[in-house]
């Protein structure tokens, strides 16, 4: 999703990636889930830390050069540019190169434009309060909140929040150990709260898309002689926040039993043609040649939930 935004609405901000994944797991897909697949290598996802790490200490690595003055590493910089020219123009189109190349300069770049948007030290004690920083159940998912509006502040174009332990199983896939739940919603309310609120006093919430949830749901019966609740892809809920949304409405609707969606039905491929129409993009015109063919991030699906727009 990150990739296909990217590619289709660019950056605002020269200086910093167009796509940034926070604290993204190792494990469930790992790279893949902030890649570009068969996209150009220059709209995949740059990851800030990784699950696993605590927040307080995630970064990017290696974007300060403390061995070389500035002078000195902009005569390399531009010697190495140089190089990729020459290269790129003995070989022609190669769009992987050219990411590289790409990257280079992005990164020289982000040498001055990221650490202060990274630097949560600015900030107002009150604010590191609204986001629960310094509290042992929030500090983590709150600064992860914090810095995403942050970058979005800075111009970044999609920013990727993830919450995760980076073991075997997902944090909120706890089948039999539903009590954990309580854990992981002490953890995520808060700062989740925080970074509607903020967004908002800051006057970036109406052209700020925020969209939280996960893949499936949870059957409403249990498994395994009653271990516990099985994964439910077929009726579960997401929200959306800001970014052109009515707020304070629900839209759809389970079985009495919680089971199966049965009314106002919204698939996967209605939600993303709806967030790129609220992004200003027309699902069905964004394309990329792949394969011999044209694909869309709605393959040949989808439509736009009106119902749901201010």
């Amino acid at each position: 999703m990150g990739s296909w935004v990217f590619y289709g609405l660019g950056t605002e901000n020269r200086d910093l990636p167009g796509f940034v994944s926070i604290s993204p797991s190792m494990g469930n897909g790992g790279p893949r889930n902030h890649g570009s697949a068969f996209l150009p290598s220059r709209v995949q996802g740059t990851p800030i830390g990784r699950s696993g790490i605590p927040a307080a200490k995630s970064g990017i690595r290696d974007l300060v050069n403390d061995q070389l003055s500035p002078a000195e590493q902009q005569t390399r910089f531009e010697l190495l540019r140089a190089l990729n020219a020459e290269q790129l123009a003995r070989r022609g189109a190669d769009a992987e190169l050219e990411a590289v190349a790409s990257s280079y300069e992005l990164a020289f770049r982000m040498q001055a434009a990221a650490p202060p948007v990274l630097d949560l030290a600015s900030e107002t004690r009150e604010t590191l309060a609204l986001y629960g920083i310094d509290n042992k159940d929030t500090d983590n998912f709150g600064r992860q909140c914090l810095m995403a509006r942050r970058l979005v502040e800075a111009g970044v174009r999609y920013v990727q929040v993830n919450y995760s332990d980076n073991t075997a199983n997902p944090a909120w896939d706890q089948h039999s150990n539903m009590p954990k739940h309580a854990e992981h919603a002490r953890a995520v309310d808060q700062p989740i709260a925080a970074l509607l609120a903020d967004l908002k006093r800051r006057g970036l919430l109406d052209e700020t898309l925020v969209w939280w949830g996960g893949e499936f749901g949870r059957t409403p019966y249990a498994q395994s002689n009653g271990t516990g609740r099985d994964h439910n892809p077929d009726g579960f809920s997401i929200w959306l926040a800001g970014g052109g949304v009515k707020p304070g409405m629900a839209y759809g609707q389970t079985d009495d039993y919680g089971h199966h969606a049965v009314e106002n039905r919204v698939h996967m491929h209605d939600l993303h043609a709806t967030v790129l129409h609220l992004l200003g993009l027309d699902h069905e015109r964004l394309t990329f040649r792949y394969a011999g063919r044209n694909f869309r991030l709605t393959d040949v699906a989808g439509h736009v939930v009106h119902d749901i727009l201010a």
